[in-house]
């Protein structure tokens, strides 16, 4: 046997509607969200990483393929980020260095000529 969620009448099994308060006694399923993979996602965690990881985190039990998407467009930012900030600081390591002699000359015939006429 079971009862009515509404009034707490008792029903029959094959009960679709309660006899005494006339509402529906059949559970309503929500349709279930579809779960796809997603470019669009997945460039939206590539721009902002942190709100790829957010989304991942909050879908990744709902939603894993969409999830998915998130994490890697997020991994992939991270990843990129740091293989530039390597190749920016050592490139311009290398120009420093290369031209830092000049430099030093320059800056040296400079402060001589201060010295001699000031």
């Amino acid at each position: 046997m079971k009862y009515c969620t509404k009034c707490g009448k008792e029903l029959l099994d094959e009960a679709v509607i309660c006899p005494g308060c006339g509402c529906s006694c059949e559970t309503q399923v929500a349709p279930a969200e579809e779960d796809k993979k997603s470019f669009g996602w997945a460039f939206l965690g590539f721009l902002v990483p942190v709100a790829g990881l957010i989304l991942y985190l909050i879908w990744k039990d709902k939603t894993p393929l969409k999830a998915k998407s998130c994490g890697k467009g997020a991994l992939v930012s991270v990843i990129l980020g740091v293989i530039f900030s390597i190749a920016f600081s050592a490139l311009s390591t290398f120009f420093f260095m290369s031209a830092g002699d000049e430099i030093l000359e320059d800056a040296y015939e400079y402060e001589m000529y201060d010295d001699m006429y000031l």
